[in-house]
């Protein structure tokens, strides 16, 4: 049903379940395939994480109308780009949208910096090195290697002669030192570098017209904004996890004046209130949907409000190798994977519950713009029902 919406007093909370909350998030996130315009889908105020390769495309395939069909070719790099952005994660962008994401992914300070980092940001704290000064240093030479196209293991081999010692560190799957990954992923976009798509291995070039490495965060308060309006309501826990940061590192950015409080299901989060009567008004939607693993909607970083079943989570998000989900009419009602043998492509649902007939049907539908996508004439579903 559709509520009746009101504007709220400035200390009033709203109430809303958790099926509200997802309906909601269905028709932010575009999976109610309402918009054809692939470049107004409004996942890509956030970028479309693109892991493993291809997975940007079939989030894409989730959202428009005429499915796989519909899906651009992301390796045209006059309209799309593929870089290292949040979290240091392959990220494709709208091209255009690059030099936004370069300043707002910037570090606002050096506990930021760190955070985003990880590890590596841990050794460059006990070697009392600034890590924003170790990205700009990183970032610079980035841009004076990559001339043209080169694969990772080069750059970061050329790159690792210019950089100071206390920037290195051992790789044992490599048994050798080099940069630290993070370190050097965090830096490719301020260098001004993409990741070429569709190479057998990671590989970089050069952005053309790169203006220059940021000087200063700017624009962190757009992502902000972004990620509550895709998973919100949210808290800035979330929004500071999705974004590999610390609470304290997004503060600056909280746009407290343009955020109403929302309790879902007793527990309190935040939402523009601008999206309030989207919230209020949406409806169970009726859709099915395969989601990649890294879909927007399986980043959102309260799991248990998208997945409330423990086991069901160990399913989706297990440290190694996750799959994809099923999402029917808001839920996550199943896992599912692929195998390739030979030119043949096995797709294996793994049902959380028994499936329905218009649920099973739909998902031998939307396995079609898998096949596409992946060019492959023969693919087999295979449904295993709990």
């Amino acid at each position: 049903m559709t509520r009746a919406s009101a504007a709220p007093s400035p200390h009033s909370t709203t109430s809303v379940t958790r099926a509200e909350v997802l309906a909601y998030r269905c028709r932010a996130q575009g999976l109610d395939r309402a918009s054809a315009d692939v470049r107004q889908l409004t996942v890509w105020d956030l970028g479309l994480q693109d892991t493993p390769s291809g997975s940007a495309a079939m989030s894409l395939a989730a959202r428009l109308p005429g499915g796989a069909g519909a899906v651009p070719d992301l390796g045209d790099a006059r309209s799309w780009l593929s870089v290292w952005a949040t979290r240091g994660a392959p990220v494709v962008l709208r091209a255009g949208d690059e030099r936004a994401f370069a300043q707002a992914l910037w570090p606002v300070d050096a506990a930021d910096a760190v955070a985003r980092l990880a590890g590596n940001g841990q050794q460059l704290k006990k070697a009392q090195v600034d890590p924003i000064e170790a990205i700009r240093v990183t970032a610079e030479a980035m841009r004076s290697v990559v001339e043209g196209t080169m694969p990772k293991g080069e750059v970061s081999t050329e790159v690792t002669k210019l950089l100071p010692e206390s920037y290195i560190t051992w790789c044992r799957p490599c048994n050798a030192h080099h940069l630290g990954d993070q370190l050097m992923r965090l830096s490719g976009l301020p260098a001004g570098t993409r990741l070429v798509q569709g190479a057998d291995r990671a590989t970089l070039a050069p952005i053309a017209g790169w203006p220059g490495v940021p000087t200063a965060a700017a624009g962190t308060d757009r992502l902000v904004r972004a990620y509550l309006g895709l998973n919100g309501p949210a808290t800035a826990g979330e929004v500071a996890a999705f974004l590999g940061t610390n609470q304290k590192a997004i503060k600056a950015s909280w746009p407290a004046e343009e955020l109403v409080a929302v309790t879902v299901d007793g527990a309190k989060a935040w939402l523009a209130e601008a999206d309030l009567d989207m919230l209020l008004e949406a409806r169970v939607p009726d859709l099915v949907r395969l989601l990649p693993r890294c879909d927007p909607w399986m980043l959102a970083r309260d799991r248990s409000l998208i997945v409330p079943d423990k086991a069901h989570q160990k399913v989706l998000w297990p440290v190694l190798g996750a799959p994809g989900a099923v999402l029917a009419d808001g839920e996550v009602v199943a896992a599912w994977r692929t195998r390739a043998s030979g030119k043949r492509v096995t797709l294996t649902v793994q049902a959380f519950d028994r499936l329905t007939k218009r649920v099973r049907a739909a998902v031998e539908e939307e396995a079609a713009n898998v096949a596409q996508l992946r060019g492959v004439a023969d693919l087999e579903v295979v449904l295993a029902d709990a």
